[in-house]
């Protein structure tokens, strides 16, 4: 987690939740401990909760069943290939560009339908609504690598971070008081509920582009792929990798996640300064999402990208005479 400013300052509007006032900004100092009953992975809770908890677990189950099935069964063709091949580069880009740097930590701006267009792509990558993905997002920081961070593998397990948080249960309902900035969209909340509904759609578009095949290799690996690279970024980045800052807590720079995921495996850097959009900092640190988004804003679809100051990028530099110590 980075030392620099917070990202977020409370925006003046309306909110439909109770009892709140204006949108909290993110801290990257470590906060007082507060209490989060609906939260927090390690509160006790009773047997038949847990239950009720496990089966909200099997749909993400169910469908790493029925990729692993299918991809057995039926034989894949170079045009399913291909459709995967892009569906997993453009809905990366829906969860980097759009969840994480746009909808967890506002690292650019844009217009109100095309913000409805990343929460849609974010969504037929079939990681839940972008409210909830970016609230959780919004709590990792602000309790990174410690006992509240919903997937610290230095405070869990691998597993528990890079998998397990997801399938527990714990996590379906989120605190959406605390993203009150995107909170007062109405499309947006009506998204976030129905999140199931763009992936659904793109399942069926790859079916009728490609029958079986393209659902199986198209859609159902694709997706799979899509999960994997995207968990990297919660486990193996706070786990191996390179120190270029000395944050609080164990993020790290990894090179091959970088390319995974189009350039979020640099998970030091961001952790460092996190409102930035850019989190390649140096011209060898390969960050297709930060590219995009530049793409983006040459043709007036965003604005305002954040980049990092010459400030921040020297404050807190572990060492002097290179960009990056062994963890």
């Amino acid at each position: 987690m980075g030392k620099v400013g917070p990202i977020l300052s409370g925006i003046a509007g309306a909110s439909t939740l109770p009892g709140s006032e204006g949108s909290p900004s993110i801290s990257t100092a470590a906060p007082p401990r507060a209490p989060l009953p609906d939260f927090t992975p390690h509160l006790p809770v009773p047997s038949g909760s847990v239950i009720r908890r496990r089966l909200r677990g099997l749909p993400f189950i169910i469908i790493h069943i029925s990729a692993l099935v299918g991809a057995c069964l039926v034989a894949p063709t170079w045009t399913a290939i291909g459709i995967g091949v892009a569906l997993y580069v453009v809905r990366m880009f829906g969860v980097t560009g759009g969840y994480h740097r746009y909808f967890a930590h506002r690292a650019y701006r844009t217009s109100r339908w095309f913000q409805f267009v990343l929460a849609w792509l974010g969504c037929s990558a079939m990681q839940k609504g972008p409210l909830w993905w970016a609230v959780h997002h919004r709590q990792h920081h602000k309790y990174s690598d410690q006992e509240d961070d919903p997937h610290s593998p230095i405070i869990r397990s691998v597993w528990w971070a890079h998998v397990g948080w997801v399938i527990s249960g714990r996590f379906r309902k989120a605190p959406y008081k605390l993203i009150q900035d995107y909170w007062k969209y109405p499309e947006l909340r009506i998204l976030n509920k129905l999140h199931w509904l763009p992936g659904f759609a793109l399942a069926g578009l790859c079916y009728w582009l490609d029958g079986l095949p393209g659902l199986v290799w198209g859609f159902l690996v694709s997706t799979i792929c899509l999960y994997h690279g995207t968990f990297l970024v919660n486990s193996a980045c706070h786990l191996w990798g390179t120190r270029r800052y000395a944050t609080t807590d164990q993020s790290k720079n990894l090179w091959w996640a970088a390319i995974l995921t189009l350039g979020e495996g640099w998970h030091n850097n961001h952790h460092h300064y996190q409102s930035c959009a850019r989190q390649g900092l140096r011209w060898w640190e390969i960050d297709m999402s930060y590219y995009t988004i530049r793409a983006l804003g040459l043709v007036g679809l965003v604005w305002d990208i954040r980049e990092p100051t010459a400030k921040a990028l020297a404050k807190n530099r572990i060492g002097t005479s290179v960009d990056a110590q062994p963890a």
